[in-house]
């Protein structure tokens, strides 16, 4: 009789246990079905939705050209930029690699919305001013009915305020001024990598050369390529369709412009370095109006951004 109530109550124990781990294995599994499910469902709802890619550039300019990056609403951008002069390769510290011959121009932008900026600078080479907008037209972005690039409209008029000279003759004050339109078309393909194409079209009332042309059509290309996560290698080059219009009289000649250089992004600050063979920073004048002497013309310069939100729900923050 013992034994059976000894017996008895192991197999009571021993049902009890199985049915403790019956039930935690239930427990289990259910959920990580349902962890399974969710995760279904939230991969089905990103492919969905579409997502919007973003920083195709870290700011607004490649170097000399623009990006199709706009400003955030209501936010504003501060630019300095330095081209200092042709480098004496045969002395480049005589004037030390250009620095006593700089050419400085100043900027600012802001975002009217997400999608529009405006802004105004100077430029000292010729004392030119000029005004420009930018409306974002296509973001690049992934799921349906997403686009595979970013497009942006740019529009600028400029004007240049320098004395009349044998150099630069300005009979009337129309004469003064240039207009600058582009397409700027752009691709973000990984983390690392954006490319840039950037159809131009730059009108000038006056033309100081003999063989020059009023209208002028250039194509653009530029890049970025992320060495780091602060870091990152770019460079432009801007092609006249028309190159006939490059060469001049007295040993002189236009070049296309090109440039290559780094970013180093510190914070709510942009750095950039770089090497160019254009030392002014307006369209009208890098594309159109690139001069040099024997193909040795080369400017180190740099540009410095500095962003700020002037939006009071986000106040002291840096875009």
């Amino acid at each position: 009789m013992k034994n059976s109530l000894t017996l008895f109550s192991i197999n009571t124990l021993t049902y009890r246990h199985l049915l403790s781990i019956i039930a935690l294995l239930i427990s289990a599994i259910l959920p990580s079905y349902a962890q399974d499910d969710l995760l279904d469902k939230l991969e089905k709802a990103e492919q969905t939705q579409k997502v919007y890619v973003m920083a195709t550039f870290k700011g607004t300019r490649i170097i000399n050209g623009h990006t199709t990056e706009t400003l955030k609403k209501k936010h504003l951008d501060y630019i300095v930029s330095h081209r200092f002069g042709a480098i004496d390769l045969a002395r480049p510290l005589y004037d030390f690699i250009g620095m006593d011959a700089a050419n400085t121009r100043m900027a600012f932008e802001y975002g009217l919305n997400d999608n529009f900026t405006i802004g105004t600078g100077r430029n000292s080479l010729s004392k030119v001013y000029d005004i420009y907008g930018k409306l974002k037209l296509i973001k690049q972005a992934k799921g349906p009915g997403s686009s595979p690039l970013s497009m942006t409209a740019f529009g600028s008029v400029a004007i240049s305020t320098e004395d009349t000279s044998p150099q630069a003759r300005y009979y009337t004050n129309t004469d003064r001024f240039s207009y600058t339109t582009q397409l700027l078309i752009a691709r973000k393909f990984n983390d690392k990598l954006s490319l840039q194409i950037v159809p131009s079209f730059v009108y000038r009332n006056r033309t100081l050369e003999a063989n020059d042309k009023q209208d002028n059509i250039a194509i653009g290309f530029g890049g970025r390529y992320k060495l780091s996560k602060r870091i990152a290698l770019c460079g432009e080059y801007y092609y006249l369709l028309d190159q006939t219009v490059l060469a001049l009289p007295n040993n002189q000649q236009r070049y296309n412009s090109a440039s290559l250089g780094i970013d180093i992004e510190t914070g709510g600050h942009v750095f950039q370095l770089h090497f160019s063979n254009s030392q002014s920073m307006i369209e009208k004048q890098f594309i159109t109006e690139n001069k040099g002497t024997n193909g040795q013309e080369l400017h180190f310069g740099f540009n410095i951004s500095r962003s700020f939100s002037l939006d009071k729900r986000a106040k002291g923050q840096f875009k």
